[in-house]
């Protein structure tokens, strides 16, 4: 649903917000969003089969990787932390989900709860002004590595030892099954089992009372025939004469072939201006 871009002066508040989207929506006849049975094949989303169709022209492209490394201080319970991993993976069905197209159509394979490795790499032998540096190169690698979405994992851990007392987590989506909004309910989850398990309590999260392809089967079933046709009508209206390529003024022309290599460049700013 589009508002225009007035809306958000005219209705500044979130729950004018809503009155607005609630008006705009009145004529839309939108499925019921329910849980599904989620055995055999269901569909992808518009945004999986995007990221599929890409990872079917670039195979083994990191670009869509969503890497994190978290820092952990204090003495780290390894079975624990195994496990909370493994709880989260029976919560989330998207975390041990496969995408494959058998068929001319792509779809997705939830695939039963099963165990869950969690790797560790003992950097205390090296010495200790060594340690950050090899865990650096541990995590870049871990980050860079593909992967592959017919056969999965598309969720990866590592814990990287630096000390009895300090370690890394390093956790690695894809993102055709998360996003960076989700690494945050992934940090909070895991560490709420393992608060639990590391205490010898059992873990207690609120069910979840929807799934990601309970989502992607209700947007297949919503967006078909004349709603589909209106939606894609509006946006070939909007991005009328669009150019095809972004062409930003940079300081070197654009190469032939993509490399998706890149860097960073830190800026400071002082305290007034910040």
């Amino acid at each position: 649903v589009e508002l225009p871009l007035r809306a958000l002066f005219e209705a500044p508040t979130v729950a004018a917000l809503a009155e607005r989207l609630s008006a705009n929506t009145s004529n839309l006849r939108l499925p019921p969003l329910t849980r599904i049975r989620t055995e055999g094949a269901t569909p992808l989303s518009f945004a999986q089969q995007r990221l599929w169709l890409l990872d079917q022209l670039s195979p083994g492209d990191v670009s869509y990787n969503i890497p994190t490394a978290l820092r952990l201080l204090g003495r780290v319970d390894v079975e624990a932390l195994r496990r909370a991993f493994e709880a989260l993976i029976r919560r989330h069905e998207s975390l041990r989900t496969t995408l494959s197209a058998p068929d001319e159509e792509p779809s997705q394979h939830i695939h039963a709860a099963s165990g869950w490795d969690l790797p560790v790499t003992d950097l205390t032998h090296l010495p200790e002004s060594q340690r950050d540096e090899e865990a650096q190169r541990v995590a870049v690698t871990e980050a860079r590595r593909p992967f592959h979405l017919a056969t999965g994992p598309l969720m990866r851990s590592a814990l990287v030892r630096l000390s009895e007392e300090e370690h890394l987590l390093l956790v690695t989506m894809h993102h055709i099954v998360s996003d960076g909004w989700s690494m945050g309910v992934l940090v909070r989850e895991v560490a709420a089992f393992y608060e639990a398990l590391s205490t010898g309590r059992t873990p207690s999260l609120p069910p979840l009372p929807m799934q990601y392809a309970d989502y992607a089967t209700w947007q297949r079933e919503w967006l078909q025939g004349e709603a589909l046709d209106a939606q894609v009508g509006y946006w070939k209206q909007q991005l009328s004469g669009a150019p095809a390529a972004l062409e930003l003024p940079t300081d070197r022309p654009r190469p032939p072939t993509q490399s998706h290599r890149g860097s960073t460049v830190p800026v400071r700013l002082s305290l007034p201006v910040s």
